[in-house]
């Protein structure tokens, strides 16, 4: 089971992953901010987006938003870590 291991916020909604099996990739989180509902909603707040946190290996804000790593993983353009 694919986990992130390492979160870090690049700028502009950007976040970099670092994945279990070594390889990194970017995640465009404005691509949450075109959806709608609760636990979205606060996102929108440039300052709250950065309070992301890595949580069991999923991608994790402090309301409770959880973001899958599995499908992450598979919506980021990927690349191994030398």
């Amino acid at each position: 089971m694919i986990k992130i291991i390492q979160a870090r916020y690049i700028g502009d909604y950007q976040v970099e992953l670092s994945f279990s099996d070594g390889m990194t990739g970017i995640f465009d989180g404005e691509s949450l901010l075109k959806r709608s509902g609760p636990l979205l909603k606060p996102l929108n707040d440039e300052l709250f987006f950065q309070r992301f946190f890595v949580d069991f290996g999923a991608l994790s804000w402090p309301h409770g938003l959880e973001l899958s790593p599995a499908k992450l993983y598979l919506s980021c353009k990927l690349h191994k870590v030398a």
